[in-house]
C-alpha cells in the first residue's frame, strides 16, 4: 500500500477498524495509538540504522514509501524504492527531516484528526522508539563510540534546527527502581493503552510510576 494512503480519512479508519477488531470496544483513540506503536516501530528502527550506521537518508517520506500490510492490519514491512541517499548529500542541520518531516509529522497530524487523540500521544510513541533503538544500536556490531551521538542530541534538544518545538524532546527518564536499585525507562506521556480493559498499563507508563511512587511514599511515612 502506498504510504501516502494513511493520510485519507476513509483508507485509516478502515485500517485503525481491521487492527481494533480484536479489542471489542475498546477506546478508538487507545486503538490507534496501538497501532502507531507497530507502525512507528517499523519505521524508526529502519531508518536509524540506516541513518547512525550506515550514514544514509532512507526514502521514508510518505510520497516515496510503500508498506506491507498484514491480515490483521498493521504495518509489517517497508518497501523502500531505492537504498537512500548518503548523508553527506544533505545540510549538516538535516540528517532526520526525512523521517520527522516526511513522515511522522503527516501522519501523526492525520492519526490526531481520524481519532480526537491528542498529537502528543503519537509523538511520545514515536520518541520512545527513537529513544530505544538510538540506545540498541549502541550495542551493534557496526557501532563506532559515538554513533548514537546525533539521535542524543536530537532527544536533548528543546528545538528542531529551524526554532521550531522539538516534539521528540526528551520522550523518556530515568528512575531509580525501589526493588533493584537499576535505572528504570518511564515514557514522559502515557500511550493511552490502559483505556482498553484487556490491556491495561504498559511497562514503561508514568501512570504506573507515579502510583508506585505514592504508595512507597505513604510506606514511609507510616513506618
Amino acid at each position: 500500500m502506498p504510504a501516502r494512503q494513511l493520510l485519507d480519512p476513509v483508507t485509516l479508519e478502515a485500517l485503525l477498524a481491521r487492527f481494533g477488531a480484536r479489542y471489542g470496544t475498546g477506546d478508538r483513540r487507545a486503538v490507534a495509538s496501538l497501532w502507531s506503536k507497530w507502525h512507528l516501530s517499523a519505521v524508526t528502527a529502519h531508518g536509524l540504522a540506516a541513518n547512525l550506521l550506515l550514514g544514509r537518508d532512507l526514502p521514508l517520506g510518505l510520497d516515496d514509501l510503500h508498506l506491507e500490510i498484514s491480515a490483521e492490519g498493521r504495518t509489517s514491512g517497508l518497501v523502500l524504492r531505492h537504498a537512500g541517499r548518503p548523508l553527506t548529500e544533505l545540510a549538516h542541520d538535516s540528517r532526520f527531516a526525512t523521517l520527522l518531516d516526511g513522515h511522522l509529522t503527516p501522519l501523526i497530524e492525520a492519526l490526531a484528526r481520524a481519532t480526537g487523540a491528542a498529537p502528543r500521544v503519537f509523538w511520545s510513541n514515536a520518541g520512545n522508539y527513537f529513544e530505544h533503538f538510538a540506545q540498541a544500536l549502541a550495542e551493534h556490531p557496526l557501532a563506532t563510540p559515538e554513533v548514537t551521538a546525533p539521535a542524543r542530541q536530537l532527544l536533548e534538544s528543546r528545538t528542531l534546527p529551524d526554532g521550531r518545538r522539538n516534539p521528540l524532546y526528551r520522550p523518556v527518564r530515568y528512575v531509580e527502581a525501589n526493588e533493584t536499585g537499576s535505572p528504570r525507562r518511564v515514557r514522559r506521556l502515557c500511550c493511552l493503552r490502559y483505556l482498553i480493559d484487556e490491556l491495561g498499563v504498559c511497562g514503561n507508563c508514568p501512570l504506573a510510576c507515579a502510583r508506585a511512587s505514592r504508595s512507597a511514599g505513604s510506606a514511609a511515612r507510616s513506618t
